[in-house]
């Protein structure tokens, strides 16, 4: 499809902002809204429903009488496991949809939209589908005179709470396991980009998912997502955020009813590459397509590029080579590789970063300015740093944005504790020809994964998630299940 097809289709969309609560299209009960832009070119999309405590009451009742009535619970995994690849194979039939409103919504380019976050989204629904009725229970190893059961039961009402960033993609690693172990689910979208979950909810009770099972909730952080945080009849909240905000939703969770908390955090992931790197030009583009990819949007993005020094100067001459291919361009061209940062604030905060990077005296290489102005849109050219040290703010903090800052080291054993020296532990790369220093490597970065020889290497079938204060528990995987479900012993006194 092309730019002008895309923009036609664009400008005939009709966007319908309201909760789904009950299987039921619903403004917020207190009558409030919120107008929801475009990144693209600041035009306003719609007006969203701005759910708050009221709403959120509504919702978590709603989903509690699903979860006692067994109305999704009740039923086989066999029949959960068709509804949900329906699920899945709708996801695929309104791709175009999703991927447009994607894209509309928080500013990244319509090729990966449908390439990326629409495949992932349909995948997702349908791997754990297909896992949950090849997930065993288990026999405990007693006397002869009993038998020990040890079984899965789905912990009850989930709140989910994901970013902006991957809407779609980071709300399917939420639901799908947590609908496939056959809880309600109350999923609250970021305000900055809501409209891919609503449609899902709409989706879902196409494929099947019973009215009331999965409910919809937009709005702001502080107001209902707080109030999904400190509910008291909520089982269970899966996070996906900043860590200012996990810390502040895991602290709400034990002042209420103790429900388990599982938060997904920020990270400042370290891409360390030694000079027997088995191959440069991979190195380089790894480092490059990673970081900028998704506008630099991606909590695993690796922002702190460490390259030993006899390298260095090659590395960064090819680095430079290929930034010419990664200017921000008009995200509904399927030709564009890097969009839209999602809006004016962040965009602000970007830019932030970016002088408090020539403050503290970084080199800046290339980019660093605000482009396509004239669109309305809020753009932020490929930012390349070198001469960056540790203790700079830009190799500190989580930036979120297209800002690569370079490092570099001559002993690996420092670049390691450099790595290390963060409250971040999402992930991290090594490359090195050398089998031992990889794997020796790999062990001594503290980070939940650790790439070798490449970076974004990905499957739905292993854990996502971090060390420190990149928080806790896992999605993806079968380890995604421990999340959503508690174990149950039962005894059985046999004479």
């Amino acid at each position: 499809m092309t730019a002008t097809s895309w923009h036609e289709r664009a400008a005939q969309l009709e966007i319908d902002g309201r909760a789904v609560i009950g299987g039921q299209r619903v403004w917020a009960v207190a009558g409030q809204q919120f107008e929801n832009l475009s990144p693209i070119d600041g035009r306003k999309l719609g007006m969203v429903a701005r759910c708050d405590a009221a709403d959120v009451d509504v919702a978590v009742a709603v989903a509690r009488a699903a979860f006692e009535d067994r109305r999704w619970a009740g039923k086989s995994p066999a029949q959960r496991k068709r509804v949900l690849i329906k699920f899945a194979d709708l996801v695929q039939q309104h791709g175009a949809e999703l991927a447009l409103l994607e894209t509309l919504d928080m500013g990244k380019p319509i090729k990966y939209s449908q390439s990326v976050d629409v495949g992932a989204t349909a995948n997702c629904l349908r791997w754990y589908g297909e896992a949950i009725d090849k997930v065993y229970d288990e026999i405990a190893p007693t006397a002869d005179n009993s038998l020990a059961l040890i079984t899965r039961e789905p912990v009850g009402v989930v709140a989910a709470i994901v970013p902006w960033n991957y809407p779609m993609i980071m709300a399917a690693w939420k639901i799908a396991p947590a609908l496939a172990a056959g809880n309600s689910v109350v999923l609250k979208p970021s305000e900055k980009s809501p409209l891919t979950a609503l449609r899902l909810a709409d989706i879902a009770l196409e494929a099947g998912i019973p009215a009331g099972v999965f409910n919809v909730l937009p709005g702001y952080g502080h107001e209902a997502g707080a109030a999904l945080a400190q509910h008291m009849d909520v089982d269970c909240i899966g996070f996906t955020g900043s860590t200012r905000v996990g810390k502040q939703i895991m602290q709400m969770a034990g002042q209420s009813n103790l429900k388990r908390a599982w938060t997904e955090l920020g990270g400042k992931s370290a891409n360390i590459v030694c000079a027997d790197c088995p191959d440069l030009d991979a190195a380089v583009a790894a480092a490059i397509g990673s970081i900028y990819f998704n506008q630099g949007e991606s909590c695993n993005a690796p922002s702190r590029l460490f390259v030993e020094a006899s390298i260095k100067d090659q590395f960064i001459e090819k680095a430079l080579a290929m930034m010419p291919s990664y200017q921000p361009g008009d995200p509904l061209d399927e030709a564009t590789v890097m969009g839209a940062i999602v809006d004016a604030t962040q965009m602000k905060t970007v830019l932030g970063y970016i002088e408090a990077g020539k403050a503290d005296g970084a080199r800046l290489l290339s980019g660093g300015q605000q482009s396509r102005t004239a669109s309305g849109g809020y753009f932020v050219e490929p930012t390349l740093f070198d001469g960056v040290s540790s203790e700079m703010k830009i190799a500190r903090e989580e930036i979120f944005g297209p800002v690569l800052s370079v490092l570099s080291f001559t002993d690996l054993q420092d670049a390691i504790k450099q790595a290390n020296a963060t409250s971040y532990g999402l992930q991290a790369a090594v490359w090195t020809a050398d089998l031992s220093k990889a794997i020796q490597t790999a062990r001594a970065l503290r980070a939940g994964t650790v790439h070798v020889n490449q970076y974004d290497g990905d499957d739905i079938t292993v854990p996502f998630g971090g060390y420190k204060q990149s928080g806790n528990g896992r999605d993806k995987s079968l380890h995604a299940f421990d999340k959503y479900t508690e174990l149950k012993t039962t005894w059985i006194q046999i004479g």
